[in-house]
């Protein structure tokens, strides 16, 4: 579902009288329908570099990161949109919304965007927003104000409103209580039984030993490693 290979990328410093600086260079990396594979290395290693260059937000300097038949490295615009939207999830850490959209809006809209009926949606969302204790009075209000722990609960389920072939999930557990926590350890679990392609980042060994197949050390996609 998720192939890369060959994969290289680097920074210009503009403001450094354009100096270049490789991050990374001949990355490979395959994860099947149903695995959930764990990007690991020291802090500066291409961890976030390269779930960015997954979802497009870099773009590659070399090679290619096919995500399903879209080879996001050479995709345009239009087809980056269509494939975030029917395809390639993202969970961050951080929560990015339109200020004064309600919350059971904003879990909802993946599914709005595909066309799907506004009860359904919104059902869905609120199924979700349930699960991962977000009291049913701050559904109508705008999560901007919510707590950084209950805005991460927000964009877990946002991340897991649509059933995404193949998904992205940066520290999911990240600042968690035990109980929610668990429940995204759950959500995860289920999407792998309904055989989603997952790469995360997860310095939780322990929720990494319950839900990640394998490791992938990204150090070695370092320019010096890879030469």
């Amino acid at each position: 579902m998720i192939r890369i290979e060959n994969l290289s990328k680097s920074f210009t410093l503009h403001n450094q009288s354009g100096v270049v600086i490789p991050v990374m260079a001949g990355a490979h990396l395959a994860v099947q329908p149903g695995e959930c594979v764990a990007l690991t290395g020291q802090s500066g290693s291409g961890k976030s570099t390269l779930m960015r260059m997954i979802y497009g937000n870099y773009l590659a300097a070399g090679g290619s990161i096919m995500v399903g038949n879209v080879d996001v490295a050479k995709a345009s615009p239009r087809e980056i949109i269509r494939l975030r939207r029917e395809t390639l999830g993202y969970v961050s850490q951080f929560l990015r919304v339109v200020p004064r959209v309600p919350t059971r809006t904003v879990v909802a809209e993946p599914l709005l965007a595909l066309g799907i009926p506004s009860d359904q949606a919104h059902a869905r969302a609120e199924h979700l927003l349930e699960q991962l204790n977000i009291p049913q009075r701050l559904w109508s209000l705008s999560p901007t104000t919510f707590s950084g722990g209950e805005q991460q609960r927000v964009n877990i389920a946002r991340g897991f409103a649509h059933d995404y072939p193949a998904l992205l999930l940066d520290e999911p557990t990240a600042s968690l209580d035990a109980k929610n926590r668990e429940v995204v350890l759950s959500l995860i679990e289920a999407a792998k039984a309904r055989g989603a392609a997952i790469v995360g980042i997860f310095h939780d060994e322990a929720a990494r030993d319950r839900v990640c197949d394998r490791t992938v050390d990204v150090t070695g996609f370092t320019p010096q490693r890879a030469a």
